[in-house]
């Protein structure tokens, strides 16, 4: 699933040019590119065209919004093609369900997710959390931060999931060991037969240690959590665990890269930095979507058009027939100088955006599977920065290896290493 990742080749403004944008922004523009775990930049390239393979490529904003919002696709990605194979029967994860049945289901779960109930339900967690994570920091003086990152994701996330009655502590690093292969693939070769294997012990190490005791708690006592609807609605322990894993990846895996990447950033800038600590609230998230804005953790989402799409560009109809693939290039969307501006490679809080664009643009998504943990994700962010920044003397000791995850078609931060002076 994962391979080595190249650098970004793009070189921040010429020097004529630095002064103008510093005084806008409080970032070292003279360096190289602000953008820093992009396969490439792939700027000017046609905002939707067909490639190779009959597959059809949207990287305009517009084009890719009004893709994510059309009623004619089904989701694609995050192996799709799979699980058309689950019996009819069965209840599909909610990230493959579409039309009614997936409307019913986000408006079920949605109260999960609101900022209400995450600032009411889980904000004491996300400090709590923090603090003592920061507090082990402190304590060891060093820590990889993409471990602690994972722990924060995971603990979170399993509060919202309801996976808080684990046999054995440890449900970040079981997990974690369970992403970082491809755990879907399968084949007859010996190697590919052998992490196979290893995976499907992996996940039955997950359901027995951390999904089976959760659904017998709440079997005894339900509480408002994703389990405890799941169980309501007559799902069986197999469709809940596919639950869980689907959870695991959208709220676990990319909310860690997300802390990674916006502290990797905010590190290296200390103007920056100490902008970020003096802000109130809404400024911090600001910023800290801008960041997603130009480090998206999905990189590609993928659609199948179910009837013919027709879009319109420069007066010209374009026609996307059914059953076409559709690759929508976030990255390329969300740098899309047309929407963001000049400089898109460049990290701007405050950008001046069009009117309901927000500041992460297409980062989480748009339309029907739009990530309903949006807020989540920012909130726990904050909260957590806001604490680690805080310590004086924290320095990156060495910087992270970035690693692409062919499932989330998106960038691993591993083995960042920070430490106090």
């Amino acid at each position: 699933m994962s391979i080595q990742a190249d650098q970004a080749g793009y070189v921040g403004p010429a020097a004529s040019e630095s002064d103008e944008v510093q005084n806008l922004c409080p970032v070292d523009h003279t360096a190289f590119s602000s953008q820093k775990t992009a396969r490439a930049a792939r700027q000017g390239e046609a905002p939707l065209e067909q490639g190779t393979a009959g597959i059809w490529h949207a990287r305009g904003h517009e084009e890719a919004r009004a893709i994510l919002r059309s009623g004619d696709t089904k989701q694609a990605g995050f192996k799709a093609e799979l699980l058309e194979r689950i019996p009819a029967r069965m209840n599909r994860p909610i990230l493959y369900q579409e039309g009614k049945t997936h409307q019913s289901q986000r408006k079920q779960t949605a109260r999960f997710f609101t900022p209400k109930t995450v600032s009411s339900d889980y904000r004491r967690l996300m400090e709590r959390l923090s603090e003592e994570l920061v507090s082990r920091l402190k304590q060891w003086q060093r820590a990889d931060l993409s471990q602690l990152s994972m722990t924060l994701a995971v603990r979170v996330a399993g509060a919202v999931i309801g996976l808080t009655n684990s046999r054995l502590p440890g449900m970040d690093r079981r997990l974690d060991a369970f992403f970082r292969d491809d755990a879907m693939s399968f084949g007859w070769r010996p190697l590919m037969f052998a992490r196979f294997l290893r995976n499907q012990l992996r996940i039955a190490a997950f359901f027995y240690l951390d999904v089976k005791p959760a659904i017998q708690a709440r079997k005894r006592t339900p509480r408002e959590d994703v389990i405890s609807h799941l169980l309501e609605r007559g799902y069986r322990d197999s469709e809940i665990l596919t639950e869980c894993v689907t959870y695991g990846a959208a709220g676990m895996v990319t909310t860690r890269e997300f802390i990674n990447v916006a502290a990797w950033h905010l590190l290296e800038q200390p103007t920056l930095r100490e902008r970020y600590l003096a802000a109130p609230e809404e400024e911090r998230q600001g910023l800290l979507q801008e960041i997603l804005r130009l480090e998206p953790v999905v990189g590609h989402l993928y659609r199948r058009a179910t009837a013919d799409i027709r879009l319109e560009r420069n007066g010209t109809l374009i026609t996307i027939p059914e059953g076409a693939m559709i690759d929508v290039h976030v990255f390329e969307a969300n740098v899309d100088e047309s929407v963001v501006g000049e400089r898109s490679l460049a990290l701007c809080p405050g950008r001046s955006l069009p009117e309901r664009v927000g500041p992460g643009v297409m980062s989480f998504g748009d339309g029907a599977h739009r990530c309903p943990g949006a807020f989540i994700a920012i909130q726990e962010a904050d909260i957590f920065l806001q604490r680690l920044l805080a310590l004086d003397g924290l320095r990156i000791e060495r910087a992270p290896s970035v690693r692409w995850n062919d499932l989330v078609t998106g960038y691993e931060l591993r083995d960042f290493v920070v430490a106090l002076d």
